[in-house]
């Protein structure tokens, strides 16, 4: 592939969606300048939440219960770009993002991947970790949702998409897309919103966070850690 084609190639960006109206006030427009296919996969009762969608152009579509498994599935299912970006609505992405995305598929063997994280207020005193993180990333840790994990979307397609399981989602899948081929960890890194982790307390937040997941690897069912997690945030 050549730089001329890697340029036709069509994104389109799926972003579930959960009483997130004001952090797609802000991204939508920014990606509507950007002219890519934008689909928002609501899961909440809100009206808002739509109309913010559809005056910013983007397709929109009503989940029936918070999921983002099946929710970014109900929007891949509708996509017709050749790249899938599934992003939360509270990060950003802006051109230099997908002309990033661009040159990594230049590389026919390249599937898909995620973007390296920023380590902000949502980390406290770990700044430091962040190059230690950027090289397990490279070499085959998990890629996680606020990453903005990217795929082919015939290769998406043949895996199956998401498992529709309450949590965890994404790391599930990471491990599937790592096992279907080559995959690229890209700059410029991802930034999230730091706001809901502050609000719940930086360091608890990321300890739990932390805590989940290795509970997730030893073997509990995402069934009961989505219990345990939204009886404890709640």
């Amino acid at each position: 592939m050549n730089e001329g084609d890697a340029q036709r190639l069509k994104f389109s960006v799926v972003i579930p969606a959960w009483n997130d109206a004001e952090n797609l006030a802000r991204l939508l427009p920014a990606l509507q300048e950007i002219d890519n296919e934008m689909i928002v996969v609501d899961a909440a009762d809100d009206r808002g939440t739509e109309e913010i969608a559809r005056a910013n152009g983007a397709i929109y579509r009503r989940a029936s219960k918070p999921n983002r498994g099946e929710q970014m599935n109900l929007g891949a299912a509708i996509a017709t770009g050749d790249v899938l970006v599934f992003h939360h609505a509270d990060s950003w992405l802006t051109p230099v993002h997908f002309a990033a995305i661009e040159r990594a598929l230049q590389d026919r063997q390249i599937i898909g991947g995620a973007f390296h994280r920023k380590f902000d207020e949502r980390h406290p005193r770990l700044k430091f970790l962040e190059p230690f993180t950027r090289i397990a990333a490279r070499f085959g840790s998990t890629m996680y949702g606020d990453q903005s994990i990217f795929v082919r979307r015939e290769v998406f397609e043949r895996l199956g998409g998401f498992a529709t399981i309450p949590l965890m989602e994404d790391m599930e899948f990471s491990q599937r897309l790592r096992a279907a081929g080559r995959l690229a960890i890209i700059d410029p890194p991802i930034e999230t919103s730091a706001r809901r982790h502050l609000a719940r307390g930086a360091w608890r937040a990321s300890l739990q966070n932390g805590l989940f997941i290795v509970l997730y690897k030893l073997g509990v069912s995402p069934q009961r850690l989505h219990r345990w997690y939204y009886r404890e945030t709640a």
